[in-house]
């Protein structure tokens, strides 16, 4: 699926394909043993789900550039067994099936450097394919001066929409369009399997890009297991919701 005022983008699955490069954001790998180490015992099943998602999105997608969009792995402050042992096998993979691969730092990247340089891969803070930038979106960067720009695709806030049946509620991951002054502004969901991410009909945002705007013009695509749902704006969706739901 593709955008209507953004060129040469377009949805696939938790991915973006942007002209020849994938994009995936936020994968919180390691994340499995900081929940350990909080008590919450839950079994190490990630790292196998995000190889198998990923290789379905190549196939579908032809592409043979990637760009890991910020937070490759999860804890701030060290890097545990299970980070460092995911992490370098998850780029020796990228290696073994694309020819480029594109690491940006998010706010969890403090020692990414030091896996990345095991394997010969720079940190860029951003990464310009034609007119899009593609930025973690925690910070704004000075990049955004290039007259060139025109759309910012950003990571880091992990929507989802919370949809209610009754008493469950029930999470899907979902992408977000709108406007940030000038720039078309995208923010992709996590690839990430642990958690579905922030209910944008329940949370603040969390990036400085999203706080600046308001989220209530931007529109909403879910997606789940490959299929993509529009929900139009999510000032429309709050609309509905508290007519059922007051």
């Amino acid at each position: 699926m593709e955008f209507n005022k953004i060129d040469d983008v377009s949805i696939i699955d938790l991915a973006l394909k942007v002209k020849d490069y994938l994009i995936i954001s936020d994968l919180h790998l390691g994340y499995e043993q900081s929940l350990n180490a909080e008590g919450i015992m839950i079994p190490r099943f990630q790292y196998p789900k995000i190889i198998t998602r990923l290789k379905e999105i190549q196939r579908r997608s032809s592409v043979n550039k990637i760009i890991v969009n910020g937070d490759l792995k999860h804890e701030f402050g060290q890097i545990t067994r299970q980070e460092w042992n995911e992490t370098t096998e998850f780029l020796d993979y990228l290696k073994s099936n694309y020819e480029e691969i594109i690491l940006i730092k998010g706010n969890h990247d403090n020692f990414t450097k030091f896996i990345s340089k095991k394997t010969n891969l720079d940190v860029e803070d951003s990464f310009k394919i034609g007119d899009s930038l593609v930025l973690h979106g925690d910070k704004i960067l000075p990049e955004l001066d290039d007259e060139d720009v025109e759309n910012l695709i950003i990571g880091h806030e992990h929507p989802c929409i919370g949809l209610r049946n009754g008493e469950r509620v029930e999470k899907i991951k979902c992408y977000l369009t709108g406007e940030y002054g000038k720039y078309n502004l995208l923010v992709m969901p996590s690839f990430n399997f642990v958690t579905e991410g922030s209910d944008i009909l329940q949370k603040k945002p969390l990036s400085p890009f999203l706080k600046e705007i308001s989220t209530e013009e931007m529109e909403v695509y879910a997606v789940e297991d490959f299929e993509i749902f529009a929900f139009g704006k999510i000032k429309d969706i709050t609309r509905v919701k508290d007519k059922f739901y007051p």
